[in-house]
């Protein structure tokens, strides 16, 4: 699985983050950034993370 945010979409609502900070964070602009594309370990709370996006910018 490869995850990717689209700036140009992101509200900056912080769900991904709060669901898998492993692979989200938010930037200094306050909009969601990839920090590490997920691993078995956290593959599944970054499927999670982009389901519950309102905007579908993950």
């Amino acid at each position: 699985m490869k995850v990717a945010v689209d700036q140009d979409t992101c509200i900056g609502c912080g769900s991904c983050v709060s669901i898998c900070s492993d692979v989200f964070q938010l930037n200094d602009e306050g909009f969601s950034n990839v920090i590490a594309q997920p691993d078995e370990s956290n593959e599944a709370s970054a499927r999670e993370a982009a389901d519950s996006c309102p905007v579908d910018a993950i």
